[in-house]
């Protein structure tokens, strides 16, 4: 298993409850990688037995920061219809709530297609040089990054930047064959939006990230090892909270999932 696998397994304790274990490869400066969290939950879902159809999409919320060891996860389904099928999910610690989530899936049709966002001209991967984030973020070693713009500040000066954009090529490490718990802790690789747009260290962390799914499960294990091509920008700083948007599309300029997420900041 990979180390990715590691960190999402589950053990199902029966019904809708299952037990997992946080992994020390996916560790950020306080508890686990959010984007971890966010698959395990979706992990839960996508083990259970009564699953209809696959994810459209995935909304967390950050309740508490999580600590090293293990925790149970219940993934219930609370509403089934035809094709389409609701669901609620907790994680829990030592008896409190560090985690809620939604889930949305359904059973495709095969409809008309149109991506309005397209993937936007860059450098190849192969010409995009690797460089990843702060050493002491863990989490960070087991993706590889090819920042094409907006990686981290080289100092924090509390410099102004123009903009708080990030393009970077993305891919598991080692590679990995992506599926939809692998893209969902994907669209959490994004460093704050607040350190690159005002280079300063505070404290930091996502309240709420809803990932929307635009492939198949076929679909993703088309795209195999490859790269993605992900982007994201800040939207507006406010007063302790910012929101980000995200994308991301495979090699073949496929948009896979688009994420929005609102940030807490603290000077």
């Amino acid at each position: 298993m990979s180390a990715f696998d590691q960190a999402i397994a589950l053990t199902s304790l029966g019904g809708v409850l299952f037990e997992g274990r946080t992994s020390a490869a996916y560790a950020n400066f306080v508890g686990p990688f959010g984007g971890i969290m966010a698959a395990q939950a979706l992990n839960a879902v996508m083990q259970h037995p009564q699953r209809l159809g696959e994810p459209v999409s995935l909304t967390v919320n950050f309740c508490a920061a999580q600590a090293d060891g293990p925790f149970s996860i219940t993934a219930r389904p609370v509403r089934t219809n035809r094709s389409t099928q609701h669901w609620i999910i907790e994680t829990q610690q030592n008896g409190e709530v560090v985690l809620t989530a939604t889930v949305f899936t359904a059973t495709r049709r095969d409809t008309f297609k149109a991506i309005e966002h397209a993937m936007p001209a860059v450098p190849a991967p192969a010409d995009t040089p690797v460089r990843g984030g702060p050493a002491r973020l863990e989490w960070a070693n087991r993706y590889e990054m090819r920042f094409v713009e907006g990686g981290m500040p080289a100092s924090q000066d509390g410099s102004l930047a123009p903009t708080s954009r990030s393009q970077l090529w993305l891919r598991d490490n080692p590679p990995r064959v992506l599926d939809f718990c692998a893209l969902t802790a994907r669209c959490d690789v994004f460093f704050p939006r607040l350190f690159l747009r005002r280079a300063s260290f505070v404290p930091i962390g996502t309240v709420s990230m809803t990932v929307y799914f635009h492939a198949s499960s076929a679909e993703l294990a088309a795209t195999g090892m490859g790269y993605l091509l992900a982007q994201a920008q800040g939207q507006n700083f406010f007063n302790g909270y910012f929101d980000q948007s995200a994308q991301l599309w495979n090699e073949a300029g496929a948009l896979l999932a688009t994420s929005h997420q609102v940030v807490y900041y603290k000077e």
